[in-house]
């Protein structure tokens, strides 16, 4: 198996790296974050403006996009990339998340997962083959294997349940995605599953870690534990993942998880927070959140942050995006958004010069010190 992933610099005070992901569409920098454009659109900003930010990969969804818009129009379009004009590289998650949260809506067999459309109410079923199958014809550079994701606080019986059908999934699209030989053209990852139990944890990284797998993805985090179980977890996971292959955390997007996942040694991780926040208002800055709607920012003639380069900081004050918000303007949350995959792209940048100079345990402390230490303003939300 040709490795996609080169190791540039190792930090000299963490398990921090930076490096280098060859994909179909172009090289990634890592450490690297990913915007989420779960249908083929990331919310709120064209594409090309994704593109000027600096970013060369997307985050799209397995489970949406067979709903809607479908295989035969995606299909018909040659796949996803031009459905949705979008020339960077394309990672979809499988699905195993949605179909997780939908609850009472689904099955899940050995076979795969029984489900029912949470959109009309249809009945659809995700084998692990039907999953690589779905990937290739959106025509994914990097696809996910289909997983069971559990939740926190179930008995150990039930994890270890989950991750040996995770694991006999992971050996079924395996076999799928050599079946296909040069049909699929991506690169599929596997996923570390095993709950928050130690001993199954390490099982569930080694073994993945040596699947013929070019890239291993940590999953069942950020899923409702506590920050410190988060912390916890995590070091522990990434420690038992080999670091020749890229290491990708799942569902993480606040500067705070994303420092701390940087620090043990993860590459790529994505999350819908930064969009969403900037949607209802609330920006990323260096002194923590802003909320933008809050009255104290009526008056004020500054930008979001200082030295940021996207247009709500170089253009427009910070009195006349809360004037948009406050009027339900639709560009308060455009720029809001722009602002903040602006700003974490920056931040990405800062953490791989950190690493690059061996620095990056002390960049950490003094950016989180700053970050943390904010306390939200109290004002009225007139």
């Amino acid at each position: 198996m040709k490795s996609i992933f080169s190791t540039l610099h190792n930090d000299g005070t963490s398990k921090a790296r930076t490096g280098i992901l060859s994909l179909g569409h172009g090289q990634v920098l890592t450490p690297a974050f990913m915007p989420v454009g779960t249908l083929g659109t990331v919310k709120g900003i064209y594409h090309d403006d994704v593109k000027r930010i600096g970013y060369n990969l997307i985050l799209g969804n397995t489970f949406h996009l067979y709903l809607r818009p479908g295989l035969e129009v995606l299909e018909h379009f040659g796949g996803l990339h031009n459905f949705s004009h979008w020339d960077g590289n394309i990672l979809t998650d499988s699905g195993g998340f949605q179909i997780f949260s939908l609850s009472g809506l689904r099955k899940i067999t050995p076979e795969g997962v029984h489900f029912q459309s949470p959109i009309d109410g249809s009945r659809h079923f995700f084998s692990p083959e039907k999953v690589v199958d779905i990937q290739k014809v959106i025509g994914s550079d990097i696809a996910m294997v289909l997983d069971w994701c559990t939740p926190p606080q179930i008995s150990y019986s039930e994890a270890l349940k989950a991750w040996k059908m995770t694991l006999d999934w992971a050996r079924r699209s395996i076999n799928r995605r050599d079946e296909l030989g040069g049909e699929f053209h991506g690169q599929l990852f596997g996923i570390v599953q095993g709950n928050f139990y130690k001993d199954l944890r390490r099982e569930s990284a080694r073994t993945i870690s040596d699947m013929d797998f070019p890239g291993v993805a940590i999953g069942g985090l950020s899923v409702g534990e506590k920050p410190e179980v988060f912390e916890e977890f995590l070091a522990f996971t990434a420690d038992e993942i080999t670091r020749e292959k890229p290491r990708y955390v799942m569902g993480i997007g606040s500067p705070d998880y994303l420092l701390q996942a940087i620090e043990n040694g993860i590459d790529i991780f994505d999350c819908v927070l930064a969009t969403r926040m900037a949607r209802n208002g609330t920006v990323f800055t260096d002194d923590g959140p802003l909320v933008l709607k809050r009255s104290f920012n009526a008056l004020d003639t500054g930008p979001l942050n200082p030295g940021c380069t996207c247009r709500a900081c170089t253009e427009y004050s910070r009195g006349y995006l809360r004037h948009l918000f406050k009027c339900n303007e639709m560009l308060g949350g455009m720029l809001a958004t722009e602002h903040n995959l602006t700003y974490l792209h920056n931040l990405m940048l800062r953490a791989r010069e950190a690493i690059a100079q061996d620095r990056f345990v002390p960049f950490k402390k003094a950016y989180l010190e700053r970050y943390m230490a904010a306390k939200p303003k109290q004002e009225d939300d007139r």
